[in-house]
């Protein structure tokens, strides 16, 4: 009977309701949807356009210089700074394996630089150009003229290589050791004047001393390319072992028995002593020493740069081995 709601069968029990049945079109909605367009071949990275794009850019990355390296101060790690023309230029005519070459935007060029370009272009050296603010970063305040080169770190020789290149060249071998000189300009200086007066050499110790930096580079202007330095765990051993191997070791030293200008051990074969800036000779080197000299100056001046005392010194040595081949 209708509107009869206690007819069997004309409710559902509490909790038996399955609710609405959703219909077939709204179950395939999603995949009715599709996925958008088909991406192109060079995005798809199952595809060889896409691998011809990736191989391309990563030539490209190689073929142009990166922002990181330009303009960072400091050279990257296992690299050297040289900084000025000259410096450059010697470093190149020595033979240093130059890696890159940096130049100033707008840099007016000289005969130097064109000789560094023909040396980039034949030995496949990458140049780059930079502004000079980048280049007084990346030099660490060097005066870089515009130029700046990098290289691989400098290779220390060992005495015995040392000794052995003088003995090649038939002269009475002449040595420099630096006792503890911690200023790089110093030692700059000190191989450019070695360069000049005929050394075969220069000794420096591993610590605390000046390293063969890019400030050393570039007081040396170049000389440090055609210089060998070696490299020493401890001072008083290496000067004993030249000792060893016929070598005199003379000190430079304020209150040294002799004078520089006389020194009768100059015709043989010779380390120079000079110490460090403040404190001179180390007492272990000083007692090493075969013979202590001395520049004579006014006293009214306390004592001498490192690398003028060291000039004075190696001249009046070149000049008594000259003076001994004329009259021999």
């Amino acid at each position: 009977m209708a509107g009869n709601t206690k007819r069997p069968g004309a409710t559902r029990k509490a909790g038996s309701k399955k609710g609405m049945q959703v219909g077939s079109g709204g179950q395939r909605r999603r995949a009715l949807e599709g996925k958008g367009p088909t991406p192109k071949a060079e995005d798809r990275t199952y595809h060889p356009a896409y691998k011809r794009k990736v191989a391309a850019e990563k030539q490209a990355a190689k073929s142009k210089p990166t922002k990181q390296r330009v303009g960072l101060k400091g050279a990257p790690k296992g690299k050297e700074v040289i900084a000025g023309r000259n410096s450059i230029v010697e470093a190149a005519r020595a033979g240093l394996p130059i890696s890159a070459l940096y130049f100033a935007n707008g840099i007016e060029h000289d005969d130097r630089t064109k000789e560094l370009l023909q040396y980039a272009a034949e030995n496949s050296v990458p140049v780059f150009e930079t502004s000079r603010g980048d280049l007084d970063q990346r030099s660490g305040g060097l005066a870089h003229q515009g130029v700046l080169a990098e290289a691989p770190e400098y290779e220390y020789h060992d005495i015995d290589d040392l000794l052995d290149e003088a003995t090649k060249k038939g002269h009475a071998p002449l040595f420099v050791a630096l006792d503890g000189l911690t200023d790089t300009r110093n030692l700059g200086a000190i191989l450019r004047s070695a360069a000049a007066f005929g050394v075969d050499g220069v000794l420096i110790p591993a610590r605390r001393s000046a390293g063969m930096t890019a400030a050393a580079w570039k007081v040396s202007a170049g000389a440090a390319a055609r210089l060998p330095v070696a490299r020493v765990t401890n001072m008083t051993r290496a000067l004993t072992d030249l000792k060893r191997a016929g070598c005199f070791v003379v000190g430079l030293d304020a209150k040294g028995a002799t004078n520089v200008a006389d020194i009768h051990l100059a015709v043989d074969p010779l380390v120079l002593v000079i110490g460090s800036e403040g404190k001179g000779l180390s007492r272990l080197v000083r007692e090493t020493c075969d013979l202590t000299a001395a520049i004579p100056i006014q006293s009214a001046v306390e004592s001498l740069n490192a690398g003028v005392a060291t000039s004075i010194a190696l001249y009046e040595i070149a000049r008594i081995r000259a003076e001994a081949a004329t009259s021999g």
